[in-house]
């Protein structure tokens, strides 16, 4: 297939162009290189294009293309509603507008990444295993260091794991922006007879990841703190139950849906299937390197959610993906991997 891969210098990006050339795939690689994904004075490297999706003519980029992946994005929970305009703008009218460009061109398969922040918190069970909705955390809970959620009989709620038909419920301007990019990619499809496959991936990690920015995700925050001599600072307690999935897993997951035959518009959970605390991710990444123990804070983020855990079984029998790199393997070799930026 000729493929048109957007984001494709980035983290994730440049791993799924890697996997994709590997199986004979002719791909036409275009990002446009912000500074929060690629440094301050970062260049395109060879093969790839400068494109900015929110003004550029694309229609000619797909020219023969036969799929489209699409992984540029603005991505993280940013910092403030200042952020909102950009979320809006590079993922929401950047992927309207190829989506448009498509209809022109008649491209029909678009497979794009999506994000667990599209569920909000996760999903709890009571005490039996029955599903249960126990009670939003307050800030006076926060404040008490009451970090769990809990049901009316004040038990703890339990996490489950999070299927793809939990309903929506984004707690940020990134969900917000990445729910929409469903909406648009499901709303094409119904006009265009094409598929759009969503995939939501979990906490992902792995060498080349950027360094800690206000946009960067866990796993790079602890990652930069080693790198500068310094321990990783959990919040809360560290009970926070997340799925962390290996960019190299996170690429076979775009190529499997690439590959597919799917139809129509669906969302798969791309996830290692091996829930870990955020306590126990810090812990790994010291250990790897004979560091001191992790420092929990008891601080925390208002809108941060208490476990969010996916359920594979849906991607591993519709795309017939499941991960290959588990956390134990996995963080002790990102401890000491290189980063970008």
């Amino acid at each position: 297939m000729r493929i048109l891969l957007t984001g494709g210098a980035g983290f994730i990006g440049s791993r799924v162009r890697d996997q994709l050339t590997g199986r004979g795939h002719d791909v036409v690689v275009v990002d446009d290189m912000i500074p929060a994904a690629h440094g301050a004075d970062a260049v395109a490297p060879d093969g790839v294009i400068r494109v900015n999706l929110r003004d550029a003519d694309l229609d000619p980029l797909l020219d023969g293309v036969d799929a489209v992946c699409h992984q540029a994005a603005m991505v993280g929970a940013g910092v403030d509603a200042n952020d909102a305009p950009e979320y809006a703008a590079d993922n929401d009218f950047g992927s309207a507008r190829l989506l448009a460009a498509m209809y022109r061109t008649g491209v029909r398969k678009l497979v794009f990444a999506s994000s667990m922040v599209v569920y909000g918190d996760g999903s709890y069970v009571d005490a039996v295993g029955a599903p249960a909705f126990p009670a939003e955390r307050s800030l006076d809970d926060l404040r008490s260091g009451r970090f769990d959620r809990y049901l009316p009989d004040g038990a703890v709620a339990r996490w489950a794991l999070t299927p793809e038909q939990t309903p929506a419920a984004p707690r940020s301007y990134y969900a917000a922006s990445k729910l929409a990019q469903e909406n648009y990619a499901k709303a094409w499809t119904l006009e265009t007879g094409g598929s759009a496959i969503a995939l939501r991936y979990h906490n992902v990690y792995g060498p080349h990841m950027p360094k800690d920015t206000p946009y960067a995700g866990v796993a790079a925050i602890f990652r930069s703190q080693l790198e500068a001599g310094a321990v990783p600072t959990v919040f809360e307690d560290g009970g926070q139950m997340r799925d962390f999935v290996h960019v190299d897993d996170v690429a076979a997951a775009n190529v499997a849906a690439l590959e597919s035959d799917l139809t129509d518009f669906d969302a798969f959970n791309v996830c290692s299937g091996q829930p870990i605390s955020i306590l126990a991710v810090a812990q790994a990444l010291t250990d790897t390197i004979g560091g001191a123990d992790p420092v929990v804070t008891g601080d925390f983020r208002p809108g941060d959610v208490r476990h969010i855990v996916a359920d594979p079984a849906r991607a591993r029998e519709r795309l017939g993906f499941t991960a290959q790199v588990m956390p134990a393997d996995g963080l002790h070799q990102f401890a000491t991997a290189p980063l970008r930026g």
